[in-house]
């Protein structure tokens, strides 16, 4: 399962497939991360500094945090896809093609000038969340979508 959780300065994305459940995040915000709420993350009930820093230490790479730079993203399910804007300005897509039970993700796309701040990841993490709402299968042959949500083998000798 993936999952995104924004304020209006940052993302913070949870892969719970990856999570080894090390607590790290919890002992250092404990107001944020909470097992024992629905959603268990609350981006609000910390400073962002803060917040980060307690992302910062997740061994498992299960979590991970970005600056969302005034980025807006929406869904269009009549569209098919996940949109990133600026403004009024469209800068970026995620597009899937819709199938019976199954959403194909076929096109991830920002703007050259948008590259490298995590802009892709929210669009992808937007149509996986939607996709599980609306329980729907997820196939990623998009080599970006593909690439963020594929299981990564974790060494946890650490």
């Amino acid at each position: 399962m993936h999952r995104s959780y924004v304020n209006d300065d940052i993302t913070v994305f949870w892969d719970s497939d990856r999570c080894f459940h090390a607590k790290k995040c919890i002992h250092g915000a404990p107001s944020v991360f909470d097992r024992n709420k629905r959603p268990w993350i609350d981006v609000n009930a910390a400073p962002n500094p803060r917040i980060w820093q307690a992302v910062s230490q997740c061994p498992s790479g299960a979590l991970s945090c970005v600056y969302n730079h005034g980025i807006r993203i929406d869904f269009n399910e009549s569209e098919c896809r996940s949109i990133a804007y600026d403004g009024d300005a469209e800068i970026g897509e995620c597009c899937y093609r819709a199938a019976d039970d199954t959403w194909t993700i076929v096109h991830t796309g920002v703007s050259p000038a948008y590259g490298g701040k995590g802009i892709a990841k929210r669009l992808v993490f937007r149509v996986t969340e939607e996709a599980e709402r609306r329980k729907k299968q997820l196939v990623p042959v998009c080599s970006y979508a593909a690439k963020v949500l594929a299981p990564r083998d974790s060494d946890m000798s650490n």
